[in-house]
């Protein structure tokens, strides 16, 4: 169907003056005044070069033609960050900007093909399909601003393209053009499962009732080698007092959490391994306003609190001795939060296809945005090491991709609405499948247990989810547990631990919260809407 294994029929490139058209040479090369673009095909990918001395680069956009025509044509695309309930299979849009990889369904043929750039490149990249062509953009901007390559050659990208097999369901395309994607993924030894204190607790919480949380979680697991995680969430730090904002460092306990090691250490000995959130990028009161970035990058400045500038390697100190200090406490999972939106001033369903501000840049303008936030988390995971599994939340998975062993995937589910729940959580588990193993393990966020979501409802979240294959958070409120909840949390915990293969959903290309599911052979369905009626589940 695509053949993008060859040099693009037309180039263009952009800079902070007026765009520039690339003209094409014998060998495939595009250059003009100050700007030269090389696409070469090497292990089995076609990859992209630019060099651009004394020019501030801010784009690249890269078109093949094709005959694609849009009769019984589906796309899909995937998202920036997390998704936000929006991820679907659509009609051609010309105007529909899809990050990193997308799939094009030819329904007459019943052939899916698909094609993205690879992991832990060095711009941020998107799609666009329309009936004569396919779209590349890759944005190598520093922050909102052309970015300096001086001498270098930056290596922007590395385009792979998948042909499917006629009869190969799309779901197997997807899967398969990510793990072509992801040469490298850093996978957890063992299934990740346990329980999540913030959709109850949401940031009201205490060193003592962290342990009554772990007591439960661990009286409700399995026992055996594979211990639950159970992960202290916002409200432990010290600026956390008012209850009401995530605010910033230092990362140290307050007067509700007196002793962080001395928790670690009891989490441990109760049998659970200890987690923690963390939020790297949020400044400490006294932090130097010339290791901050500036407002300009905000979208709402008012929404913002002062972020450290990851450009710059007295800041990229300061979060790899705070991820230090919590590896000296004994946490064995990390999972840090809100850095996407500290970087670029909005999140992500604000960011197509202006990803931030434009004109504001960073301390150091000699790198590429993508080039400065895989740095950033390569900090994360040099501090923490082998000793803690690491998971991004608000992260950039296709940049964290090889570093990071999970990844949040959608925006938050809920423990006071089931709506939110409904609508973040079937979505990102279906459309973000793919990534699952592939990339890292995938976490479509937790199951929030309380007395607010109607228990029918939630069962089936928490069925869908511990027999997915990918992992399990229960934030469980004590009050909301009788009986029936008891034994539910006893089957899904146990199903959790183990290894086993993934959900495929089966109705994600008519819709956006897929309702049928293939689990162990069988096809389940789900009803999300709230009818009050509760459907038979396997746990």
């Amino acid at each position: 169907m695509f053949d993008l294994l060859r040099h693009p029929d037309h180039v263009v490139a952009f800079t902070d003056d007026p765009q520039a058209v690339l003209d094409r040479g014998v060998t495939g090369d595009h250059a003009t005044d100050g700007v030269e673009v090389r696409t070469r095909v090497e292990a089995g990918a076609l990859c992209v070069g630019v060099t651009a001395p004394g020019v501030a680069l801010q784009r690249l956009r890269l078109r093949w033609r094709a005959d694609l025509g849009s009769a019984g044509i589906r796309v899909l695309g995937d998202a920036l960050e997390r998704g936000y309930g929006d991820l679907q299979w659509a009609g051609i849009v010309p105007d529909r900007h899809m990050p990193w990889y997308a799939l094009v369904h030819d329904s007459k043929r019943d052939v899916t093909a698909g094609f993205g750039v690879r992991t832990g490149g060095a711009s941020l990249a998107a799609w666009r399909v329309d009936e004569t062509g396919v779209t590349l953009w890759l944005d190598v901007r520093n922050g909102g601003a052309g970015v300096l390559l001086g001498d270098r050659t930056l290596h922007a990208a590395d385009v792979v393209c998948r042909q499917g097999a006629a009869g190969e369901s799309p779901f197997i395309a997807a899967t398969e053009l990510c793990r072509a994607l992801c040469p490298n993924p850093r996978l957890p030894s063992h299934p990740v499962y346990g329980g999540n204190n913030w959709y109850y607790a949401y940031g009201n919480s205490s060193h003592e009732q962290i342990l009554k949380d772990t007591q439960l979680l661990v009286d409700l697991s399995p026992t055996g080698d594979n211990r639950p995680y159970m992960t202290i969430d916002d409200g432990w730090q010290l600026r956390r007092t008012d209850r009401t904002s995530c605010c910033g460092g230092p990362w140290i306990g307050n007067e509700r959490f007196p002793d962080m090691g001395g928790l670690a250490q009891q989490m441990s000995q109760r049998g659970a391994r200890p987690g923690i959130w963390i939020r790297p990028l949020a400044a400490a009161p006294d932090a130097p306003a010339s290791l901050l970035l500036p407002d300009a990058r905000a979208k709402d400045p008012k929404g913002m609190v002062p972020a450290l500038d990851p450009s710059l390697p007295e800041a990229l100190a300061i979060v790899s001795r705070d991820m230090t200090q919590l590896r000296e406490w004994g946490y064995t999972l990390v999972k840090h939060d809100f850095s996407t939106f500290d970087i670029l001033g909005r999140w992500g369903f604000d960011m197509l296809p202006e990803v931030t501000n434009v004109g504001w840049h960073f301390a150091d303008r000699s790198r590429t945005t993508a080039e400065i936030i895989r740095a950033f988390y390569q900090t994360i995971r040099d501090a923490l090491g082998d000793a803690a599994i690491v998971i991004g939340c608000n992260t950039i998975g296709h940049l964290a991709a090889g570093l990071f062993e999970l990844q949040r995937t959608g925006d938050d589910t809920s423990g006071r609405q089931w709506e939110r729940t409904r609508r973040m959580g079937p979505n990102t588990l279906a459309f973000r499948m793919p990534q699952h193993d592939t990339f890292f393990a995938v976490d479509a966020d937790c199951v929030g247990l309380t007395v607010n979501v109607p228990w029918h409802l939630n069962r089936q979240w928490l069925d869908v989810l511990a027999r997915s294959g990918t992992p399990l958070f229960v934030s469980a409120a004590p009050e909301a547990i009788g009986a029936e909840q008891r034994a539910a949390l006893v089957a899904a915990l146990r199903v959790a631990s183990e290894r086993r293969p993934v959900a495929e959903p089966l109705d994600w290309m008519d819709t956006a919260t897929p309702r049928q599911w293939r689990i162990d052979g069988q096809v389940v369905t789900y009803d999300w809407s709230d009818t009050g009626l509760a459907l038979n589940t396997g746990l």
